[in-house]
This record gives structure tokens, sequence and C-alpha cells, in this order.
């Protein structure tokens, strides 16, 4: 039987303390040449406010595709950015096992890639926080994040003030300038709509972490120039990188590795560098999850298939 999970299905099950874990191991075996996954496919339907992108993957236990819709025109609207939906297969057989909405896949399995790769790469005493962009990735990430750091301090800042103030109001942060909420930070995060550069390298302490999720098209970017060339890049992957992430592409910055060789131990990043993890989420990302919540959903009492 084809399970059909909602949000409220996959919320009961979908927790970061496995999800981290498994995002480490499905990049791992990303990086390892052991997932077959093409680039997504960007249909633009009106430039700089509507696309539409293909992802499908093939992992060894499953395989599947999300339609993703990213909206930049929603966000100044109640409706999300992106609005997804995911098809999950059995590998062996073609077996449709079930249809999954996407959207707190999405929000999730980023977070936790983030929070992975923050916890090999933050300096190990980190306790400032900053999130620059205050929607649904920032708050993502405050909850993935707090389960790899001890953060004493949280500070963010929104191109809406406005928005700002209530995300430290409702979390117990500290609104400020962007500017101010970088400097002396252990650990950034850029979730923004923004198609030009929030963050300047000249802000950002030495040893610093920055998880960059926003600007996942080739002429947008979250990072300067200064920000991207003075420190160690890791990408998701780097054939998506150089083809998708303006960050990478109009800087020209040299990437040191995937994050799946990081969490495979084949690359090694000091903790003492300042490193920049340009995340663009990958279709293996969504289909792991989807399994790990299939088969989280299938355990739950009365579930069927």
């Amino acid at each position: 039987m084809v399970r059909m999970l909602d949000d409220s299905a996959i919320a009961r099950v979908l927790t970061y303390e496995r999800l981290i874990p498994a995002m480490e191991r499905a990049l791992a075996a990303f990086s390892a040449g052991e997932v077959t996954q093409p680039v997504r496919t960007m249909i633009t339907i009106e430039p700089g406010q509507r696309y539409l992108g293909v992802m499908p993957a093939v992992m060894r236990e499953s395989m599947g595709a999300k339609l993703v819709c990213f909206y930049p025109k929603n966000a100044s609207g109640d409706v999300p950015t992106h609005l997804a939906s995911i098809v999950l297969f059995e590998s062996d057989t073609g077996l449709p096992l079930a249809f999954l909405d996407g959207r707190r896949i999405t929000e999730m399995r980023t977070a936790a890639v983030s929070a992975a790769i923050t916890r090999h790469l933050a300096p190990a005493d980190a306790r400032v926080l900053a999130l620059l962009g205050s929607g649904l990735q920032a708050q993502a990430h405050l909850e993935a994040l707090g389960q790899v750091c001890r953060f004493e301090e949280v500070r963010v800042w929104s191109r809406n003030a406005a928005h700002a103030q209530q995300f430290a109001a409702r979390h117990g942060a500290r609104a400020m300038e962007a500017q101010a909420a970088v400097r002396g930070a252990d650990v950034i995060v850029t979730a923004t709509s923004s198609p030009q550069a929030v963050l300047r390298g000249e802000w950002l302490k030495p040893g610093a972490h920055v998880n960059a999720v926003g600007a996942c098209l080739p002429d947008w970017r979250e990072l300067d120039d200064a920000a991207m060339r003075g420190s160690i890049v890791i990408v998701d992957s780097r054939e998506a990188a150089m083809r998708e992430s303006g960050d990478v592409i109009l800087s020209q910055a040299p990437i040191f590795a995937e994050a799946g060789e990081v969490f495979a131990g084949t690359r090694h990043a000091p903790r003492e560098s300042t490193t920049v993890f340009k995340s663009l989420g990958l279709a293996v990302e969504d289909v792991a999850t989807a399994r790990l919540v299939y088969d989280a959903a299938r355990g739950e009492p009365g579930a069927e298939g």
C-alpha cells in the first residue's frame, strides 16, 4: 500500500536527533560515488520570482524525486517561499512506497546538514550564533544547531526589522544590525532571499564558521568576495556549486571539499580556520529523509503498509 504522509504525520516522527546522523551518512555516500543523482533541473517560470525544481536521486535502499516550487515573491506574504512534494520508491523493484509533503522535510534536512557540518568545523567553544534572516530556515537552524552547540547568545538580523524583532522575542535572541550581529560571532547562518551580499568578510572573526543556505541561483549571492575567498569553502556538491551557486561562481573561490568528504574523514579543515559551508540542497538529502520518515511512520501504532 502506498502511504500518503502529510505534514502532521511527518512532524510526529521526524527529529533532528535522528536526522542529523542520517544526513551525514547520505552525503558521505554521495561523495563516495554511491548515489546516482543529476544536478537539479530548474525551470524558470518568472525570473527572480517563480521557479520549479526537479530533483531525482537513486540510493542503494531507495530512490525518489522531489518537485520543489521556489517562489521568492512569497517572502512578503503568508505562503512559504519553498513548497515541495516527494515520491519515494523501493530501489530493487521500483515499487512506489509513499508520497510525502516536502515542506517540512526540506526545511529540516537543510538545517540538519548545516548542523552536521557545524559539528565538524565550528570552534569547539562556540558560544555566539548570528542569524541573518528571520524566516523558517532561521528558526530551523536555531533548533538544529542547538543539537550540536551550546550557544549563550543568539543574534538575529533581517531586512525587515519588525520580523527580526518578532523572531528575537519568540526565541530569546537579540535583534541588531547585520554587521553588529556577525562581529564576534562563532557561527553565522545566512538564510535570506537576498540576491545580493548581506555578509561581508571583514566582519568575520578568525575561526568563525558560516552556513550559507540562501542564494541558490548562479547570479544570486549572500556572501561577498572577501568572505568567500578568505575562508575554506565546503559545498554539498562540487558539480552543483559550479552550476548553481552565485556565491561560488561570482567570487571564484576555490572549493576545498564536499561535506560528505568531511563526514567520511577524507578531507580535514582545521577548526582554527575560517570556514564557509555553501548549502544548495541535494535530492539525496530529500530521499534519505523521506525514507527515514517512511520507516518511522510504519512503526507508528495503527500504521498500514
